[in-house]
């Protein structure tokens, strides 16, 4: 009871580690549980327009780097005779363009390819000293006022981020108070929040983004706000007061300098498009998350030689599942235990009905070679030397006699197991001799069928993008085939034999 009670255990335990691990690789690299799954992509394009002097020329560009909500996926430029180069500030990526003299209308572009990603695996970490906040010059009246706002949101509010949702309610009320449209009158909506409260010593910067909408063109940045509290900066919608970054939004300037400084030249305009395209996110996962343990450790990481002979490497345990499931539960006899499933890879590289033809054609064709090499009474090793030589021959004429035909499947012959056919060959003629042709017929179609079913099984889309992706599942496999190996009772050809038996009991 107790060795039965470990086995389960045992089983039990390779079952939730696999749905376990399967299940954080998947949380944490946003690989696709089903294959075919399309993930979004952003194509943002920036267009600069501007008129040159006639002199040299120089276009600084602010640029995003690591927005939270987004990975950057790719970047580039169009900019005939431009030289262009990215600097990097303090953190701040800025593009340059530059060129020796121009004149006339000029257009630049900028292009970057973003993915949306969780917000908490692109967002910066907190600054550990807070930034100090900027001085305040107000008019008389405006300090009397500015004070008076203040305490209101004060009493309404028990922390920075409360007070910074209810500043912005008094001043984006649709009637604001008197303090509040005198402020206003002097100061637009985003900048008096700003230096309301970094007189109230809150350190505050605007930002800007866009909204990101499918065929979108002519778009202008939106400007937030942003409070720096405890050890890193909220961001506040100006008009609403919601916190957070909003869904699709992108932050494109996070910085007090300027979205455009132009040398050489005047009337400069800045304008945004967007378009949504979809990628394979299998493909996106493994650029996104290439920094987690599981990336890391993943298959897809891996050269693409090694990737192919893998994906083939980890299929077995699924053909391994069938094998055992049809000669255990079902009862089917096949030749030679792991016979169906070479049998089924090979399928997997020649597909089924060139397949099945190829091996059937081999092995007859071998068997009536076999039949004349018994009469030579050759000894056991020369006359395997000999079928291995034989089927070799056989394959090579396949292959040319299918490529003078103009047939691919010929040319994929070879990835039959010659050695393990060449020992089919002889133990199915050993069993002809011994047991007639019948039980040549049984072994050989049970072979056929394993292989067909476990060749279905390898080549269903969602096993071989689980396999390969998850090769954790395995796990769940090598369970089932332990928990079917402890399996005692009748086959089900077994209850199909006995069936008469079972008729003349019943009263």
């Amino acid at each position: 009871m107790r060795s039965r009670l470990f086995f389960y255990l045992i089983v039990l335990a390779l079952v939730v580690a696999g749905c376990a691990i399967a299940w954080q690789r998947h949380l944490q690299t946003q690989l696709p549980l089903l294959p075919g799954v399309q993930a979004p992509v952003w194509l943002v394009e920036v267009r600069v327009d501007f008129t040159a002097r006639g002199e040299p020329v120089t276009v600084n560009l602010d640029i995003p780097d690591d927005p939270p909500g987004f990975y950057l996926l790719g970047e580039q430029t169009a900019s005939p005779g431009y030289g262009f180069f990215i600097l990097t500030e303090n953190g701040n990526r800025r593009g340059e363009w530059s060129i020796r003299q121009a004149e006339g209308p000029q257009t630049l572009y900028y292009k970057i390819q973003l993915v949306p990603v969780p917000l908490t695996a692109t967002s910066r970490g907190g600054q550990v000293v807070a930034p100090a906040a900027t001085t305040v010059h107000w008019e008389e009246a405006e300090i009397v006022a500015a004070r008076q706002l203040l305490a209101i949101a004060r009493e309404r509010s028990s922390n920075p981020a409360s007070m910074t949702r209810e500043l912005i309610k008094l001043l984006a009320a649709s009637e604001p108070e008197q303090n509040a449209a005198l402020l206003l009158s002097a100061t637009p909506l985003v900048p008096l929040l700003e230096k309301l409260l970094n007189y109230s010593q809150l350190p505050t910067r605007i930002v800007n983004g866009l909204y990101l909408e499918d065929g979108r063109r002519n778009q202008q940045l939106t400007p937030k706000l942003e409070v720096f509290v405890g050890d890193r900066w909220l961001l506040f919608d100006p008009r609403t007061a919601h916190q957070g970054v909003p869904e699709n939004f992108l932050l494109w300037n996070q910085d007090r300098r300027s979205l455009l400084d132009l040398s050489g030249g005047h009337n400069s305009h800045v304008r945004f498009a967007m378009l949504s395209q979809n990628l394979p996110a299998a493909q996106l996962a493994g650029i996104t998350a290439a920094d987690s343990p599981f990336a890391l450790f993943g298959v897809h990481s891996l050269p693409v030689e090694e990737q192919a002979m893998l994906k083939m490497l980890l299929l077995l345990p699924a053909g391994a599942l069938v094998l055992v499931f049809m000669r255990i539960m079902v009862g089917v006899q096949t030749s030679g235990t792991f016979m169906p499933i070479l049998i089924a890879l090979a399928f997997l590289q020649t597909t089924l009905l060139p397949g099945l033809i190829s091996f059937v054609s081999i092995v007859a064709f071998g068997l009536l070679l076999r039949g004349y090499l018994s009469g030579l009474n050759l000894l056991l090793v020369a006359r395997i030397a000999t079928i291995v030589i034989i089927v070799i021959f056989i394959i090579v004429f396949s292959s040319l006699f299918g490529y003078r035909l103009g047939f691919n499947t010929g040319m994929t012959v070879n990835f039959f197991p010659i050695i393990i056919i060449a020992w089919t060959i002889e133990r199915m003629s050993i069993l002809w001799e011994d047991e007639g042709p019948w039980e040549v017929f049984v072994q050989g179609g049970g072979s056929l069928l394993v292989a067909v079913l476990a060749y279905l099984l390898m080549r269903w889309p969602v096993m071989a993008h689980l396999s390969f992706y998850f090769p954790e599942i395995n796990l769940i496999i090598v369970a089932l085939i332990m928990l079917m190996g402890n399996y005692t009772g009748y086959k089900l050809l077994e209850l199909h034999r006995f069936r008469v038996l079972a008729r003349r009991d019943a009263p």
